[in-house]
C-alpha cells in the first residue's frame, strides 16, 4: 500500500510579497515607540509617586481643554476608581509612563490616589470552630 501524496492548496509559482514600506526619517512614528513615550513622560525632575499597581487612582475634575490626550483619557477613566495596572493596560502604556503620568496629575490636584481596599484578615480559629460546631449541631 502506497501512502497517499499531499496536495498543495495554493498554486506553487506565487509572486514574491512586497517588501515592506520604508518610512522616511522624519515620517510618522509608530505608536509605540521610545521617543513618543518620552514626551508623554517628560517630566522635568523624573520623581515618581509610590503608586503600586492595585493603587486606586480617582478623578477629582473633569478633563480641560488644555489637557494632553493621555491625562484627558485619564480623567475621563478615572470617573469610577481604577487601579494602575487597570490604567495601563487601558491606555497601553508601559507601567513606568502611566506612573509619571500620574504623577504629573496628583502634583496638580487632578486625581486622587487611594490605597486599595484591603479584605479582613483571616478570621480568628475560634470564630471559625464555633460556626463550624453550631452547623454539625443541625
Amino acid at each position: 500500500m502506497t501512502p497517499p501524496q499531499r496536495k498543495r492548496r495554493r498554486p506553487r509559482h506565487l509572486p514574491p510579497p512586497p517588501p515592506p514600506p520604508v518610512a522616511p526619517a522624519d515620517g510618522p512614528r509608530k505608536p509605540g515607540n521610545p521617543e513618543r513615550l518620552y514626551t508623554i513622560a517628560g517630566s522635568a525632575d523624573g520623581a515618581r509617586a509610590e503608586l503600586d499597581l492595585v493603587t486606586l487612582i480617582v478623578a477629582r475634575s473633569a478633563p480641560s481643554p488644555t489637557a494632553s490626550p493621555e491625562e484627558a483619557a485619564v480623567l475621563r477613566l478615572c470617573v469610577a476608581p481604577l487601579s494602575v495596572a487597570e490604567l495601563s493596560a487601558y491606555l497601553q502604556l508601559p507601567f513606568s509612563v502611566t506612573t509619571v503620568l500620574l504623577t504629573e496629575l496628583i502634583a496638580a490636584e487632578l486625581v486622587q490616589a487611594r490605597a486599595p481596599i484591603v479584605r479582613q484578615a483571616v478570621p480568628d480559629r475560634s470564630l471559625l470552630e464555633a460556626v463550624m460546631h453550631g452547623l454539625q449541631r443541625l
